[in-house]
């Protein structure tokens, strides 16, 4: 008897995992949707915290992985502020001050403007396919939306988030969910696709909702993209730091 429960429970474990669907295959899907050769994307940032809220509205360029530059368009008194990312190298420009910063080192994982966004956050690109090793753990429903559910481990030790927590949309793709995680499996901040829009001809997010844990201050942080468009021509000499001060 004991012999035959444990024949139809393994027999069960391997319908169920013959049921699940392939982790890298499903990982090269969504990275399919969310990349692009280039970008050109006009986006606001509503920061709310219990003192109120707070809007900024930016205009970025980004290449790849290794390149990305951001303009902020308003409010008046950040109109101009500057970022530049060429591979693992972070540059600010304020024009009040006419001073270039470089940002490194543990300044990444500080907040942006009072954000739940880091600067590592704002400026990363990063392919999840080549930089963690997935797999499929279940599935759930978010937001009325049939997701799998994938568990992440950071490939490299210079990776922001170490551990990650994926909601995956069986049908289009997109990550509706994110957990992100220590080392230590400390959960720092969630994430959440609250609205998509067809752009190109793919589903993409439209509202995206970002909360540090940490900060117990914060309401979270919504990043709404207004504008996007994908593989355009972007001039050359936006990624130099001359751009900055341009």
């Amino acid at each position: 008897m004991l012999r035959r429960i444990a024949l139809v429970s393994f027999s069960m474990l391997v319908l169920l995992s013959a049921a699940l669907p392939n982790a890298d295959e499903l990982v090269k899907k969504m990275d399919k949707v969310m990349a692009s050769e280039t970008q050109k994307m006009t986006s606001k940032m509503v920061i709310s915290s219990n003192r109120g809220s707070r809007t900024i509205t930016t205009q970025s360029y980004t290449r790849g992985e290794d390149y990305s530059f951001t303009e902020y368009l308003a409010p008046t008194r950040e109109e101009g502020i500057k970022m530049l990312k060429i591979a693992d190298d972070l540059w600010t420009y304020d024009p009040d001050a006419d001073r270039t910063i470089s940002i490194s080192g543990h300044m990444l994982r500080q907040s942006i403007n009072g954000s739940d966004l880091s600067y590592e956050d704002m400026m990363s690109d990063e392919t999840i396919n080549e930089d963690y090793e997935a797999i499929v753990v279940g599935e759930d429903l978010i937001f009325d939306r049939a997701c799998w559910v994938l568990e992440l481990i950071a490939t490299s030790t210079d990776i922001a988030y170490p551990k990650r927590k994926l909601w995956i949309d069986k049908e289009r793709y997109l990550p509706l969910r994110g957990e992100y995680f220590a080392k230590s499996g400390k959960l720092l901040k969630r994430m959440e696709i609250r609205e998509v829009m067809m752009a190109d001809g793919r589903w993409y997010p439209k509202e995206m909702h970002y909360k540090d844990v940490l900060n117990k201050k914060s309401l979270g942080t919504s990043f709404i993209i207004e504008k996007i468009e994908f593989d355009v021509e972007i001039p050359e000499y936006l990624f130099t730091k001359a751009a900055l001060k341009k």
